[in-house]
């Protein structure tokens, strides 16, 4: 499948910003099964300043320095991207304990090392509740794969799908206690209850197709950037992508942008200004499978 993408992220300061340091993570991710063209990316007012980097997690950065005082921020990236994704098997996974084993065994010590998504993080912490509500979908035994499709199952079951609910620093403690929020608290809550019993889970921001096939409804939180889970399925499979928003895998209706601990790692834009004032923030999304795109 091949995408049509655009994103405007909009800031209108209450009071003059006069110097700002941004990192933005608006670039869609070159990776297996995932090819994007070049990118287009404007940011006005225009920076003094535009660094390309990587970051650990290979996820691509831009830093930003703005010097002249401004009183709104806009950037505004376009790009083409192939997805093709295989489907996996879920069913020829290794069992929960063996996959546990495995994980604490490895010694791939890269961003997309197994160890890294195993404890804690900024925004995930592992306790007593979330392996509790995990254990509840993933009776060990089954294949990992089968159990952490069921627990993505569970949550897109069980919590209610509800903008405004939450915020984007709400803890993912009071997400779980109130069984609802937006994708990305069901990521942190997938990820939490992973964690707690044993598999190594990370959290990916990106985009989701805006125009469903034929006769299929139109996907929960395709309206804006989405978050999702990747859980590493053993050595042979490797990472496997799981949206507990819309209880699907994450194959090709999904574009991955970053991949991280948690959301901390991946926020769209990062930074600090120099402001005495509050500020708001807009940010839209298109994404155009090419055969249904407009001129």
């Amino acid at each position: 499948m091949i995408y049509d993408l655009s994103l405007v992220i909009a800031y209108d300061y209450a009071e003059p910003v006069n110097d700002a340091r941004h990192i933005l993570r608006v670039r869609p991710r070159l990776e297996p099964g995932q090819r994007p063209g070049p990118v287009k990316l404007v940011v006005e007012p225009r920076p003094d300043e535009q660094i390309r980097d990587r970051d650990f997690f290979g996820n691509a950065l831009d830093h930003l320095l703005i010097l002249p005082a401004h009183e709104a921020l806009e950037v505004r990236m376009s790009t083409q991207v192939e997805v093709e994704r295989p489907r996996p098997d879920l069913g020829r996974t290794p069992a929960l304990g063996e996959l546990t084993a495995l994980a604490r065994a490895s010694r791939d010590v890269s961003g997309a090392g197994p160890m890294h998504f195993l404890g804690d993080s900024r925004r995930v912490r592992i306790s007593a509740p979330f392996a509790d509500y995990a254990r509840d979908a993933m009776a060990d035994g089954r294949p990992a794969g089968e159990a952490v499709f069921e627990l993505a199952a569970q949550i897109k079951d069980e919590f209610d799908y509800a903008p405004g609910a939450t915020k984007v620093d709400t803890p993912v403690e009071e997400a779980f206690a109130k069984r609802e929020g937006v994708c990305q608290d069901f990521a942190h809550v997938m990820i939490a209850g992973l964690r707690a019993v044993g598999v190594p889970a990370a959290y990916v921001s990106g985009f989701l197709r805006t125009v469903p096939p034929p006769g299929k409804p139109r996907l929960e939180g395709a309206d804006a950037m989405h978050a999702w889970v990747t859980a590493w399925l053993g050595p042979q499979v490797g990472w496997v992508g799981f949206d507990p928003t819309n209880a699907m895998l994450a194959i090709d209706d999904h574009i991955t942008v970053a991949v991280g601990r948690d959301y901390a790692d991946v926020a769209p834009i990062d930074g600090t200004v120099m402001t005495a004032g509050s500020q708001t923030t807009s940010h839209s999304v298109d994404v155009k499978p090419v055969e249904h795109a407009t001129a």
